[in-house]
């Protein structure tokens, strides 16, 4: 389905099955939502996979963090909803956190599937880069200034003063899911699962990052029960 901005920008969303809203956030940033592989565990819920602006079937052109929470907030207003459960994959995890953070009460829960963290670390990127190599192939179509202007957003939202306190005080409950081969080191979200109030570690023995392209039946059990049958 479009769906529009305030602004007149149209957005792609797609939508699969029924019952309790889940929005899907893709990583990236600026790649088109390639959730939809995961989307196909949950047939109790009505998911939601949106393309970010200027990705893809999206309209619009390259924002900042704030242009994302508006976007997704705008999605949810003409919607008609509430409030509903988020889960982001990779760099939507780290989005869906900050959304959280910013609109905590829309958000009725929020898991983190191989996440990075709230971070921008040498030792974390060293380990991920001599690792890459190890990753398995995934190709998806993605904008490079969508991506540009998200990555250097997202630099500079992490570095705010008060950002550690608010997280500390978020009542929004969070699970942190990682990958045990994920070549992205896991510390970052360890150390947030223990800052946050409400939140959780939860690991998936031997899943890489793309889990859903070789361990879909584990990780379609382990999402189920963290975001319950809908």
């Amino acid at each position: 389905m479009q769906l529009q901005t305030p602004d007149g920008t149209r957005l792609h969303v797609e939508e699969l099955g029924a019952g309790a809203p889940l929005l899907m956030l893709s990583g990236g940033p600026g790649c088109v939502n390639y959730l939809r592989p995961v989307a196909e565990l949950f047939p109790g819920h009505h998911c939601l996979l949106p393309d970010p602006r200027g990705v893809g079937q999206s309209g619009g052109k390259a924002q900042d963090i704030a242009g994302e929470i508006d976007d997704l907030e705008a999605i949810r207003q003409q919607l008609g909803l509430e409030r509903w459960a988020v889960l982001g994959h990779s760099w939507g995890a780290d989005l869906g956190l900050i959304y959280a953070l910013e609109r905590p009460e829309r958000v009725a829960r929020l898991v983190c599937f191989a996440g990075t963290g709230i971070q921008n670390d040498r030792d974390w990127k060293a380990a991920y880069e001599a690792g890459k190599h190890l990753e398995a192939d995934f190709e998806v179509e993605y904008s490079p200034e969508v991506h540009a202007s998200l990555l250097g957003a997202y630099r500079r939202y992490i570095k705010q003063p008060d950002l550690l306190v608010r997280l500390a005080r978020l009542s929004v409950p969070v699970t942190f899911l990682h990958m045990q081969n994920d070549i992205r080191p896991n510390w970052f979200v360890r150390q947030l699962a223990e800052l946050l109030p409400r939140g959780e570690y939860v690991e998936l023995p031997g899943a890489a990052h793309n889990a859903w392209l070789t361990h879909a039946p584990e990780l379609g059990v382990v999402l189920n029960r963290l975001l319950g049958e809908g």
